[in-house]
């Protein structure tokens, strides 16, 4: 059997459910899973790539085969750098998938490495960290959207 390591890359900003499903999914077919927060300096974030990072290793601290970094650049070079041979992208939507297909070859043709594709499990397909925040910021609940720790942390920082 071929030992592998995936990349599961995104903002996370914040985690949603959605998110980790995909993550605990990607371990039933990889070795190990390597979850890359991006740091997008276009972005305003809600959370600091650090504080992302943090929060992905407190929800995933029962995984022993996840790994969670902050990169900057390309993530082909972060999966060369790591020796990571496949990134795994979920997929919600059929728009998801429109861009999601286009970086997959951009990342091919850049590096030789593949990208699969897992669907978001359908009790999580309308999750978007951006629909989470809108919700959230506009007193609504995301109690269910994220897991609790994380809204906590939303409602900490909306308090601010």
């Amino acid at each position: 059997m071929r030992v592998a390591k995936a990349v599961c890359p995104g903002s996370f900003d914040p985690p949603t459910n959605g998110h980790m499903d995909v993550i605990r999914r990607s371990l039933s077919l990889f070795d190990t899973v390597l979850v890359a927060v991006i740091r997008n300096l276009s972005k305003r974030p809600m959370f600091s790539s650090e504080e992302r990072v943090e929060m992905l290793c407190d929800l995933l601290a029962e995984e022993p085969r996840v790994e969670v970094v902050a990169f900057d650049g390309l993530l082909v070079d972060l999966a060369k750098a790591r020796g990571v041979n496949v990134i795994v992208k979920g997929l919600r939507a059929v728009s998801d998938f429109d861009y999601e297909l286009q970086m997959a070859q951009m990342n091919h043709g850049l590096s030789g490495i593949d990208t699969v594709f897992i669907p978001t499990s359908p009790e999580h397909a309308y999750l978007s960290s951006s629909l989470v925040k809108e919700v959230g910021s506009l007193g609504g609940s995301v109690s269910g959207l994220v897991p609790g720790r994380v809204a906590e942390l939303m409602k900490e920082r909306w308090s601010e």
